[in-house]
């Protein structure tokens, strides 16, 4: 009897060790602002709660995780978060080399520039070119160093630099205006701030976004896309980006999609399959990230609380 036991649990541990050992696997890019780490945290869970498969998240600015999926070596594999066209210099070059692949279901985004509601009612703040008048420029100057800030978004970032030219081309630099790059986190703890001591600040922004549930803030009015006022070069095309770039318009509404490497689909083939479905709103996007930055949830715990209320939803990507 006890031979048929020890025999069995000697059996068991081997189905369950083969099991393992086939269970799908996946390194997920977490490039850092807010709605990318919700996605990313959503999608390890259902491969880990919903598919019985491992995930990690691994941190990286979008040069390191697309460099990582383009050599194919399972450094990272997916990012949770593709604005187009703000990420095409990457996106152009990988899809066509054949190691990256797209979702076909992406959400809408907008961005553009934002004030408190403060802020613009006190200077009459409606349009980005009211940022270069003296007074607003003024104000916007915490440091006395006679340049008001403007936070254009995070090193690493391809929007950053997007706004940098913008900003060049609109004639705030000659107006007294000075380009930020910090942390997001840096961002959202200064436009509290400034609100709370009835400062100035100005600061690149955009939907889907937590800051929209943070605080009363204003999207500026700016011109109206125009292609022919909008020619972006990205560092990682040409050296000599930022005298080549001209953008003097507004952006065009984005298309924000997952993208995995193609080398994941003979790998992890019903994690591929799951992504291939994946489908969020922005919406989904902006109240995840509002639990994780205000509310200072764990990611990971809004993922579940967020796949607990939305099963069907879940149940639809799997096919179940």
């Amino acid at each position: 009897m006890r031979i048929i036991k020890t025999t069995l649990v000697a059996g068991l541990i081997s189905i369950f060790a083969t099991f393992s050992s086939f269970a799908e696997k996946v390194k997920i890019g977490d490039p850092g602002w807010t709605g990318a780490t919700a996605i990313a945290n959503l999608l390890a869970a259902v491969v880990t709660d919903k598919m019985g498969g491992e995930a990690e998240l691994v941190p990286g600015n979008n040069t390191a995780i697309y460099g990582a999926i383009d050599r194919s070596k399972g450094e990272i594999e997916v990012h949770p978060d593709i604005w187009l066209p703000n990420q095409q210099a990457y996106t152009n070059d990988l899809v066509p080399k054949g190691t990256l692949k797209l979702s076909s279901k992406p959400y809408e985004g907008n961005q553009g520039y934002c004030v408190s509601q403060q802020f613009a009612k006190k200077f009459n703040i409606t349009a980005i070119e009211d940022l270069g008048r003296p007074e607003v420029v003024k104000a916007m100057d915490s440091d006395g160093n006679g340049k008001g800030e403007f936070w254009i978004g995070a090193d690493g970032w391809a929007s950053a630099n997007v706004n940098q030219v913008k900003l060049r081309d609109y004639g705030l630099y000659d107006a007294g205006i000075e380009p930020i790059r910090a942390a997001e986190a840096v961002k959202n703890a200064r436009v509290l701030d400034s609100i709370k001591k009835g400062e100035g600040y100005a600061f690149y922004c955009y939907k889907p976004h937590a800051i929209w549930g943070m605080a009363d803030v204003v999207m500026l009015e700016e011109p109206k896309f125009d292609p022919a006022k909008y020619k972006m070069v990205q560092p990682k095309e040409d050296a000599d980006w930022y005298k080549k770039s001209y953008v003097a318009s507004k952006d065009a509404l984005k298309k924000i999609q997952i993208g995995w490497g193609t080398s994941l689909e003979s790998k992890s083939p019903a994690i591929v399959e799951f992504f291939k479905n994946f489908q969020l709103t922005a919406d989904d996007v902006s109240a995840m990230a509002y639990a994780i930055s205000v509310e200072k949830k764990d990611p990971a715990d809004v993922a579940r609380s967020w796949m607990k209320a939305n099963k069907s939803t879940v149940d639809g990507w799997l096919g179940l």
